[in-house]
């Protein structure tokens, strides 16, 4: 999957007029991080026993009450919530982070151990662009994956079904189904 241009960071306008006020779009993607964070702050000092307390932040920072059977260890962070898609019996262990902009899909019965994160969003590698625009693709993780922990997931990535991503994996690349990934930049090293 292609990682494209998102976001104008700074209004074209400006840009024009030699300023660099920032556009629309990323203003308020920036007032939804912080509230997002505001958010996950209060999720992650609650009681570990407040089940109320823990459904009714997951429903303001997801926008919709967690699916039935999804299990969500805090410490937990994202960036915007909104566009996190997690299906029935998805377990996220502690730590995890999720920079979900451009979206994430968590297919039916992942597992994601602690301390795994998942970023949709990064900046252009020219110096010329990086202050200029964000760039992202989603992140789509099919039924029955293993996420192992401290597995770093980027932008665009496609993890087959049944597949397994090894502790402290970096996946740059699609996953196929039914494979092992390992190693720093994740490779596959097995299938079946």
């Amino acid at each position: 999957m292609p990682i494209d241009r998102l976001m104008r960071i700074h209004s074209r306008e400006s840009l024009a007029k030699g300023e660099r006020a920032l556009g629309p779009e990323f203003t308020a993607m920036s007032e939804r991080v912080r509230r997002v964070t505001e958010l996950t702050s209060r999720l992650n000092v609650l009681p570990f026993e407040d089940e109320a307390g823990k459904a009714a932040l997951f429903e303001q920072i997801l926008g919709r009450p967690l699916p039935g059977r999804v299990t969500i260890y805090p410490p937990f962070y994202t960036d915007h919530g909104l566009r996190l898609e997690l299906a029935e019996r998805v377990f996220i262990n502690q730590g995890c982070t999720f920079l979900d902009y451009a979206g994430i899909r968590l297919g039916e019965g992942v597992m994601v151990g602690p301390k795994a994160t998942f970023i949709t969003v990064s900046h252009p590698v020219d110096p010329g662009e990086r202050r200029l625009y964000l760039t992202g693709a989603p992140i789509d993780v099919a039924e029955n994956v293993w996420i192992g922990a401290g597995a770093t997931i980027m932008p665009g990535v496609r993890i087959g079904r049944d597949a397994v991503v090894a502790a402290g994996a970096v996946v740059v690349d699609d996953v196929p189904a039914a494979s092992l990934v390992t190693g720093p930049k994740a490779t596959v090293r097995r299938r079946w």
